[in-house]
């Protein structure tokens, strides 16, 4: 994993989760939402905890094991426990599309708490962006019912626990692997606590009965959503700004469209479609607008080692991990001479 790209990292994670959300999907015609995550978490937290026992990564300081904890909480748990209930009332294609307004929270949060630039032009685009998510959530609409609309609502609250987690764990320097172990397992706690209150309510008579192949499903779609999509999320995030993270959200609703289309069979009306150009465009312009920027304060943070040489002296990989390019490193670097003279 060391030699693995952070932006290789984030995409497979966006692929991973959208491909979760389209099995997800199949899913609920035979069980209920908590169900679907308890049995979704246990193969990813034991998958997890062998890699842990196989790997032995670095344990993090004590005092960090409470945050990263509260973190699994936010992030799983309530985060999905939200959203499944909301996939139970909408679409898939749909579900995917109002996940593609996180990376606009993210930039918001990412401004408010951890200082990150925002100007006009990108409160512009969060507008143009939240118009997009009342299209595809039906709400312009005459179409939708109270229940499609109330699904699109508790995706968007999912949508909220997984920005504010986004940048929260930007700030907690830990392994990623002995990170998500724990964060999965605090939330599958949660999801047994919460669990006896839907199986109060459910017939149970018909367990016996379910499909090898749901079985298969559910524990593929959890190995999927849960272990190796956040291990693969919480690599990049380390060696990559929250707000840059986030932009790479867009490719979600990409992956969840053509996944529903094929594997479902899911259409979009045309304010549907209208929406999701909005809310893709609006991701591409802000991952358009993060890869143009200059983000010196990377280079600050850079170590000692990698600041006593010149930028473009640095190999591919050392300049993925500060979110530069080659000719932004050139452009950095002669930025930085001009600075030093008299």
């Amino acid at each position: 994993m060391s030699s693995l790209s952070p932006r290789v990292a984030i995409v497979g994670a966006c692929l991973c989760w959208a491909l979760g959300t389209i099995l997800s999907k199949t899913l609920l015609s035979s069980f209920p939402p908590v169900t679907i995550l308890v049995f979704q978490l246990v193969p990813s937290v034991i998958a997890l905890w062998l890699a842990v026992a196989f790997t032995k990564p670095d344990i993090p300081a004590v005092r960090l094991l409470l945050p990263i904890g509260l973190l699994g909480v936010l992030n799983p748990g309530w985060a999905y426990t939200f959203s499944m209930f909301g996939l139970s009332q909408t679409s898939a294609s749909v579900t995917a599309l109002l996940w593609a307004f996180e990376p606009i929270l993210i930039l918001g949060l990412a401004w408010m708490f951890l200082k990150e630039r925002i100007d006009r032009q990108l409160v512009g685009l969060v507008a143009l962006a939240t118009s997009g998510i009342l299209l595809v959530s039906g709400v312009w609409s005459g179409e939708p019912s109270s229940t499609v609309k109330l699904g699109a609502a508790l995706i968007l609250a999912g949508v909220l626990c997984c920005a504010i987690y986004t940048v929260l764990a930007r700030n907690i320097i830990a392994d990623p692997l002995f990170t998500v172990a724990i964060q999965q397992t605090v939330a599958l706690g949660w999801m047994l606590a919460i669990w006896p209150l839907e199986l109060s309510r459910v017939d149970l008579s018909s367990a016996a009965t379910v499909p090898v192949q749901d079985i298969a499903t559910i524990i593929l779609s959890g190995l999927l959503y849960y272990a190796l999509a956040y291990w693969l999320y919480l690599y990049a995030l380390r060696s990559m700004r929250a707000s840059v993270a986030g932009s790479f959200f867009n490719l979600i609703p990409v992956f969840g469209v053509i996944g529903s289309f094929l594997f479902l069979g899911e259409r979009l009306t045309t304010l549907q479609w209208l929406g999701a150009a909005l809310i893709i465009g609006v991701a591409m312009a802000v991952l358009r607008r993060d890869a143009d920027e200059l983000p010196i304060e990377s280079v600050q943070s850079m170590g000692t080692s990698q600041r006593s040489q010149p930028l473009p002296m640095l190999d591919e990989h050392q300049l993925d991990d500060i979110g530069l390019t080659r000719k932004q490193a050139s452009e950095v670097d002669k930025r930085r001479i001009a600075r030093q003279k008299p």
